[in-house]
């Protein structure tokens, strides 16, 4: 579990097998194929793909909510006022916070190095 700042607001983010769920219910896709993806920006953030890292952050923290209500992708993107997206350490706790929880080991490290 981690907390993350977007704006004002503390967003809790838990990277747990109802987070992959949540985030095929909600975006019909597999959030673990998505995540693949993303692993250029540990090398090369400029190429960012701000919808996914917000998807990504709410499946993670509807799965932290689990058992309390909780609203639906926009509804939530809607409470957010700003967020920084050039902020490197929130980016990489994202990252970190997925690879904690949807990797072990060897791909794990395969992961965070970018897939090398």
């Amino acid at each position: 579990m981690r907390e993350l700042t977007i704006g004002v607001q503390q967003v809790r983010v838990r990277a747990t097998p109802l987070a992959l769920l949540f985030y095929r219910q909600e975006f019909k896709a597999d959030l673990f194929g998505d995540l693949v993806k993303m692993q250029h920006l540990v090398d090369d953030p400029s190429n960012i793909d701000s919808v996914a890292i917000l998807q990504l952050i709410w499946a993670m923290a509807k799965a932290d909510s689990y058992g309390k209500p909780f609203p639906s992708f926009v509804e939530w993107v809607g409470s957010l006022e700003t967020i920084d997206f050039s902020d490197q350490t929130f980016l990489m706790s994202v990252l970190e916070e997925a690879a904690d929880g949807f990797f072990r080991s060897k791909s794990k490290q395969a992961f965070q190095q970018g897939g090398k």
